[in-house]
């Protein structure tokens, strides 16, 4: 990056939240770009260097689930918060399902959208650390490179999904809560917030590993517990 401070691209087409958020980002030591329509953001995205990004459900031009699945192909490592009107359920789990790593509702207030921003930033705390890939039956996973290979495919991981698995694969052996995962994995307070965003990661990183149904040899649930690295797979230091 040829600055210092980490670059946050903001994609809000109200222009109140939108100088809220800037301003609050600012404030706290962030350098911000801006935007309200969806196609500026698109060209934004494909030729600049950004840290994480602020992505509005309703914009005009490209909304941010047409986005999302481009910037994920195109930048599969690149952090993304959405943000969703208060009570639009189905557009957060549709949203951690497309690759969002985190999610704020409006309206919400300028302490909580930092300390997710923080959360998601905080690339290398907690990341677990002597375990490069994962094995089992073909199936094989890097973690440094965030990459699976499955039946001559492959699939990128987000830095949420590599967390898991790592972390997961650092203390196998045992059911891991859910909300040690925040804590450790998304470095989040857990009060307030709710465990069913492991579920929705775990849910989209299984369909990758090509794990349906109830037959999951790779992340398996204890029920009550928690999730926890199968007895099958191999773990590569």
């Amino acid at each position: 990056m040829s600055t210092s401070k980490p670059v946050v691209l903001v994609v809000e087409d109200d222009p109140a939240i939108r100088r809220g958020l800037t301003d609050s980002l600012r404030y706290a030591g962030y350098e911000v770009i801006d935007t309200g329509d969806g196609l500026e953001a698109q060209r934004i995205l494909r030729g600049t260097e950004l840290d994480l990004v602020l992505l509005d459900v309703v914009l005009p031009g490209r909304n941010g689930f047409e986005l999302l699945p481009e910037l994920r192909e195109n930048r599969p490592t690149l952090p993304v918060i959405m943000v969703t009107a208060r009570g639009a359920e189905e557009d957060r789990v549709r949203g951690l399902r497309a690759g969002a790593d985190d999610y704020v509702v409006k309206p919400f207030s300028a302490t909580e959208l930092l300390a997710r921003v923080e959360a998601v930033l905080r690339r290398s705390a907690e990341r677990p650390t002597g375990v490069s890939g994962l094995t089992l039956n073909g199936l094989e996973i890097d973690l440094e490179r965030r990459e699976i290979k499955l039946a001559g495919a492959s699939h990128q991981l987000s830095e949420r999904e590599a967390g898991i698995l790592g972390y997961l694969a650092r203390h196998r052996g045992r059911a891991v809560a859910r909300e040690e995962l925040l804590q450790r994995v998304w470095g989040l307070d857990t009060r307030g917030i709710e465990t069913r965003t492991i579920d929705m990661h775990v849910a989209r990183l299984r369909e990758k590993l090509g794990e349906k149904g109830g037959d999951c040899k790779v992340i398996v649930t204890v029920r009550a517990k928690g999730y926890m690295l199968g007895e099958e797979v191999e773990v590569a230091e």
